[in-house]
């Protein structure tokens, strides 16, 4: 066995297992054989079982929301980062193995059994709607109007995995510009 893994080894396998398998596969012997190391190569970086999940959520958090963020203001300019986030969001994703919809749909499964897990929920929520709240009053929109069309959008964006037919699973680049058009001004 190895036991030489870093934190973020564990991080990504309890994502991967989370994405891939749900909140009840987050078991530590279940982990540690999938990484084949043992049970105290998790106990060399975490307190416990709580302090993981705890953790976890954190990078949860952080990769799927404060990373695009930092991304789309380190790279585009105003005009453009309302027009990528909705493309990247409404476009499909490549398969990286660790997309933000899957993470998505499984830490929400989660949120469902536990209350602390919903809290983290909402407070992702409540960051991504001011976040596109912002920039569609960079964009011209009255801060009022802002705030119900970011809540719009967010809402479209967490239906659209949901809809059977494969038609609405994605959209062109044509209709997303469309669609950003109708949130200005």
């Amino acid at each position: 066995m190895n036991d030489r893994l870093a934190k973020s080894d564990w991080i990504d396998h309890g994502l991967r297992t989370l994405a891939e398998r749900g909140p009840n596969a987050l078991k530590i012997g279940a982990m540690a054989e999938g990484l084949n190391v043992s049970r105290g190569s998790f106990y060399w970086h975490f307190r416990d079982v709580a302090d993981f999940r705890t953790q976890l959520l954190q990078h949860w958090r952080d990769w799927t929301t404060q990373r695009v963020i930092r991304e789309l203001e380190a790279d585009l300019d105003e005009p453009d980062r309302l027009k990528s986030l909705v493309s990247s969001a409404f476009a499909g994703e490549p398969g990286n193995g660790r997309s933000i919809r899957s993470l998505d749909k499984a830490v929400r499964a989660w949120a469902i059994d536990s209350d602390e897990v919903a809290a983290v929920v909402a407070s992702v929520d409540a960051d991504r709607v001011a976040y596109i709240a912002r920039l569609l009053v960079e964009s011209g929109v009255e801060s009022e109007k802002a705030a119900y069309r970011a809540s719009f959008l967010y809402w479209a964006y967490l239906g659209q995995p949901i809809a059977m037919n494969p038609d609405f699973s994605s959209a062109t680049s044509t209709a997303i510009a469309d669609i950003c058009e109708l949130f200005r001004r």
